[in-house]
């Protein structure tokens, strides 16, 4: 589902305008972004959480060659799906 059809559904299932409902994910996804960026962990209960994890800085080897490569240390984000979701996604 792009966002676009998310924007329809939402509108159509609450009666909110579609200019409404984009206004709201928009500042939703700005919302969560600002959070993780701090760090903070959100959390949707039943839905799932975002929370940001650490990578070490490593070194691999690329494929095919005898070359290694540092690989910086990163953050990245990870989702754990919540029960309810879980449950409605494997019926």
């Amino acid at each position: 589902m792009k966002k676009a059809e998310l924007i329809n559904e939402v509108a159509s299932k609450t009666g909110v305008s579609k200019t409404d409902v984009d206004a709201v994910i928009k500042a939703t996804i700005e919302t969560i972004t600002e959070a993780l960026a701090k760090e903070d962990k959100v959390s949707f209960i039943g839905f799932g959480s975002f929370e940001i994890t650490h990578r070490k800085a490593r070194e691999t080897k690329i494929p095919n060659s005898d070359k290694t490569v540092k690989v910086p240390a990163s953050k990245s984000v990870k989702f754990k799906v919540g029960k309810q979701l879980k449950d409605a996604v494997n019926k």
